[in-house]
């Protein structure tokens, strides 16, 4: 039984350290829109992530780079205006947060126009997490595979693999945690690495494609929907297959995290 299926009140980060600490997995699903919003709000859906996978599923682009900050602040505003009880994050998106300075600016725009309760970013930027979370701001760090480095990281790649990579990224999730944040996605890890990781820990980790030993999971809402542009990534999973709805494909997506059935191991690495 979840610890907040009944409740009428907007989650909070401090709801979702209990529900790690009480061994509950934590459902999450990127959104857009509104309409959606709602949709996944009363599927009981624990956190929303206004992703800026958007410049992919939405835009049509063939990466996250080209989001901007306006982007967004439109869609985050767009999904928080029919959220009541999901706690919503939105990504800072690509060089939007190039300094501290610059990361509060946009940060707050996001909080303030976006009506989010949460800031994501990529990589061990302590220093514009340490600024942020001292300005109030929750703050959610992100680390394995990068989108917006996939130029630098010659692309989509599962990360981690190498002894000295896993010990980089064990040491950069503790700093993470040292300077603040909240909460950690880790995107493309290996299974065994991200259930360390998440051990470690004492913020709840969230996986995409890193095994079912984190403490919650989340997937882009239009690839488990199986209406994404271009293939379906292997540690997603198409919940339509099975359903009469949307709202069935949601639901079933939101019991498979929490009874850890997803992700299972063809979606792992």
């Amino acid at each position: 039984m979840s610890l907040y299926a009944n409740t009428r009140k907007t989650l909070t980060v401090s709801d979702l350290a209990a529900m790690k600490q009480a061994g509950e997995k934590i459902s999450c699903l990127t959104a857009y829109d509104a309409s959606f919003s709602a949709l996944i709000d009363q599927c009981g859906i624990d956190v929303m992530l206004v992703g800026d996978s958007l410049g992919m599923v939405i835009q049509g682009h063939n990466s996250t780079i080209p989001v901007t900050i306006d982007d967004m602040v439109y869609h985050s505003r767009c999904v928080s205006s029919a959220s009541k009880r999901a706690l919503i994050i939105a990504d800072l998106p690509f060089a939007s947060y190039a300094n501290p300075q610059q990361a509060l600016a946009n940060a707050a725009r996001l909080m303030q126009q976006g009506g989010v309760q949460m800031v994501k970013l990529e990589g061990a930027r302590l220093d514009s997490i340490s600024h942020l979370v001292a300005q109030g701001i929750p703050v959610c760090g992100h680390l394995g595979l990068l989108p917006q480095s996939v130029n630098t990281l010659g692309g989509y790649k599962v990360q981690g693999r190498e002894a000295s990579q896993a010990q980089n990224m064990i040491a950069d999730a503790l700093k993470i945690e040292q300077a603040g944040a909240s909460l950690l996605v880790l995107e493309c890890v290996p299974a065994s690495l991200a259930k360390h990781i998440s051990q470690q820990l004492t913020i709840p980790v969230i996986g995409i494609g890193a095994g079912v030993d984190c403490d919650g999971q989340v997937l882009v809402l239009y690839d488990m929907l199986n209406i994404s542009i271009g293939n379906r990534p292997r540690f997603s999973k198409n919940f339509m297959a099975n359903a009469d709805s949307i709202e069935q494909a949601l639901s079933d997506y939101h019991q498979a995290v929490k009874n850890a059935t997803f992700p299972a191991s063809e979606h792992s690495y």
